[in-house]
């Protein structure tokens, strides 16, 4: 099953390597670091700045939640080699604790945030940021293509569209708020009824996270028209079968139909058919607020565009 989709990251002189989730949903870069006794740390790979000539240290702390587990540390200051790409005197998080199980279990170290800087924790100035203004990168855009394919062949290009990767045009969704890449959705529909986002909601683009979240009243009914109802793993189980009679949900955004198919909606694993749906209750300023995460991005080849602050949408190749 596709939960994460993370790459590897050299930090320092001579770089050492971290395998990190590019997320879309948050801003800092942080890895753990020999100064880090949290089990969660001592599980990964740590970084010693000692073994660095180009590191730069700071006192001033950091701090992170994020929706399932979060870290505390320092900043320092390092070069980083991201994808081709030498991120001069780039700030990073080094992790001081990390409680909890999740990053524990993690099957990354740390995580490489891509969203806007207004909600970088501390300040720090994001890696996407500083590589565009080092003029790192030609375009002040990134793009993101999630395979389907158990995590081999996924790309994020920073600087670039590849437009082999998808097929027909790329719709433009200006950004409706800037901190996540925030967008306003139209409405949610099956079978040409609407089952959610009544007049309107709003949505994330989220590369950080597996799943497609809504408000768990939304997503209850949705799981219960689908048929999925919990199994003995806690998961929203499904019949396989389903996927074959199910409608696809359809997100209109910016008056353009972005349908989800039950074959990405529902996710195969070895223990059966599960619900790629899951409630969560984010309330923003401006309502309910859905996470359109992996199970959406394998569908949609989505281009993030700093320089005029949209995102493009456009069906995988």
């Amino acid at each position: 099953m596709d939960m994460e989709y993370f790459g590897t990251i050299g930090i320092g002189t001579p770089p050492q390597q971290f395998t990190v989730i590019f997320d879309t949903g948050s801003s800092n870069l942080w890895v753990p670091s020999v100064y880090c006794k949290s089990p969660a740390c001592t599980n990964h790979k740590r970084f010693n700045p000692q073994e660095s000539s180009t590191y730069q240290a700071t006192n001033n702390p950091v701090s992170i939640a994020y929706g399932t587990g979060s870290m505390t540390g320092i900043l320092g200051y390092d070069t980083v080699q991201v994808g081709g790409v030498s991120d001069t005197n780039q700030i990073f998080g080094l992790s001081e604790t990390e409680p909890g199980s999740f990053l524990y279990y993690a099957p990354f170290d740390g995580i490489l945030g891509l969203a806007y800087p207004q909600i970088s924790a501390s300040g720090a100035t994001p890696v996407f940021d500083n590589m565009w203004n080092e003029g790192l990168v030609s375009q002040d855009l990134f793009s993101v293509y999630l395979s389907g394919n158990d995590q081999s062949g996924s790309v994020v290009m920073f600087g670039g569209i590849d437009s082999s990767y998808y097929t027909g045009n790329l719709n433009w969704i200006p950004v409706s708020v800037e901190g996540y890449w925030q967008i306003s959705v139209d409405s949610i529909t099956m079978n040409g009824q609407s089952i959610a986002c009544n007049g309107g909601c709003q949505a994330i683009v989220d590369t950080g996270t597996s799943l497609l979240t809504g408000p768990s009243n939304a997503i209850a009914n949705i799981q219960s028209d689908i048929g999925a109802s919990q199994n003995s793993y806690g998961q929203m189980g499904i019949s396989c079968s389903a996927i074959s009679n199910l409608p696809d949900i359809v997100f209109t955004i910016n008056g353009n139909e972005y349908p989800l198919p039950p074959s990405a909606y529902i996710l195969q694993s070895q223990q059966g058919c599960i619900s790629g749906l899951q409630g969560m209750n984010l309330p923003t300023a401006s309502g309910e607020l859905w996470i359109l995460g992996d199970v959406f991005i394998r569908q949609y080849f989505a281009v993030f565009d700093r320089a005029n602050n949209q995102v493009g949408l456009a069906p995988v190749a």
